[in-house]
């Protein structure tokens, strides 16, 4: 996921620089209102979730890089003003993501994490679960991304994440 989440992003990073800096700030009435808007939202819900995960008492050693990051105070909080500081901004944070992935083990997977969200609610779920989260509001923002690129005439391409999954050899079929 974490692969295909790069790719993703980078995909969507270089249709979006196709447009003008108007085009990308312009509120489209989506959730986040542009362009620009959406993919900062992206990325600072990605660096509150990556500081949480900083926070498990595992330790990961991918993670100690977090505590540079500024704490966003919202969810429509601006990282970058403009693409190419945003871009640079969500390179930084897919290599964090890679690498932090390659620590995971399945029993990480499966032990609690506790975090408290930005409106002040505690939960305690199974980082697995968290993660997928993560890697799934990620798809699901930049589908809208998608979507208001392609009402600019831009199309991002094929963004299945069954095409990033290899083929089984034939060895391996069982069935």
């Amino acid at each position: 996921m974490a692969t295909y989440n790069r790719a993703m992003n980078e995909r969507v990073f270089a249709a979006a620089n196709q447009l003008s800096p108007a085009e990308l700030a312009e509120d489209k009435g989506a959730f986040f209102g542009s362009i620009l808007g959406t993919l900062n939202h992206i990325a600072v819900g990605d660096t509150l979730w990556l500081q949480r995960f900083a926070q498990h008492p595992a330790g990961f050693a991918s993670l100690d890089v977090m505590t540079s990051f500024a704490r966003p105070t919202s969810l429509r909080q601006t990282i970058g003003p403009d693409l190419a500081s945003l871009a640079a901004y969500r390179k930084r944070l897919d290599s964090i993501i890679e690498l932090w992935v390659a620590e995971l083990t399945p029993e990480y997977l499966a032990s609690n994490m506790a975090y408290v969200s930005m409106a002040g609610v505690r939960s305690n779920k199974p980082l697995g679960a968290v993660l997928q989260h993560v890697f799934n509001h990620q798809t699901h923002h930049r589908g809208q991304v998608s979507t208001l690129l392609f009402q600019l005439g831009v199309d991002v391409g094929v963004t299945d994440f069954i095409t990033f999954v290899p083929d089984a050899d034939e060895a391996d079929d069982n069935g």
